[in-house]
């Protein structure tokens, strides 16, 4: 007992932390866009949404060890196509995040999280509004194929410009990222599709009349 209520404590202490962090980068990214343009949006959000990506690596430490049940092969995959992109684009080549690709790839990011961390904090408490539910299966609609793209044109944007002053093999290694993207992207994607037929289209509809009839 006194054990899940640690666990349950540090779940919703951690997806608060994040929800609020990432909330920062999205406002961050909102106003200087908007106030003065792209170029501008590193100069107040890079080190930070650095240091917060960073930080998702808890999410494959809670897989593994199954404080949340997380399929472990997904959450590595999207964690580590990220840290990628903040430590293998982002930080060897900060001129490139002066792209309107680095402020959509950010916006992408900073919008899901917001919604997916909020969601698991508030259902830590069991209480988790209809809206908020919906957007945590239906948002990545748009913003994962808005997420990809900007990832993709982040990491061309590398290939075809500084890659190789930075070694010789880089150019190599990010050709074969960019091939990952082909079957990660679907696996990632179809994942996030049967999860939402799980929790808002037909399974869910069809898991309510099972519950209603028992």
């Amino acid at each position: 007992m006194a054990g899940s209520a640690l666990r349950k404590g540090y779940l919703v202490l951690y997806n608060a932390a994040s929800a609020v962090a990432w909330a920062t980068i999205l406002g961050r990214v909102a106003s200087v866009y908007f106030a003065k343009g792209a170029p501008f949006v590193p100069l107040v959000v890079d080190d930070f949404a650095r240091v917060t990506q960073t930080f998702a690596v808890m999410e494959i430490f809670h897989a593994l060890t199954g404080i949340v049940p997380a399929p472990i092969f997904t959450t590595v995959m999207q964690v580590a196509s990220r840290l990628m992109l903040v430590w293998g684009i982002s930080y060897p080549f900060p001129h490139l995040n002066s792209s309107a690709w680095y402020t959509s790839m950010l916006t992408a990011w900073s919008t899901t999280e917001v919604i997916r961390y909020s969601y698991f904090a508030l259902k830590q408490v069991d209480f988790i509004p209809y809206w908020l539910h919906w957007l945590r299966y239906s948002a990545f609609l748009v913003l994962y194929p808005m997420g990809i793209s900007s990832e993709v044109a982040m990491i061309i944007k590398a290939l075809v410009g500084p890659a190789d002053q930075l070694a010789t093999w880089y150019p190599y290694a990010l050709v074969a990222v960019l091939l990952s993207y082909i079957p990660g992207s679907v696996v990632l994607y179809s994942h996030m599709l049967s999860q939402r037929r799980k929790q808002v289209g037909g399974g869910a509809i069809k898991e309510k009349k099972e519950k209603k009839r028992q």
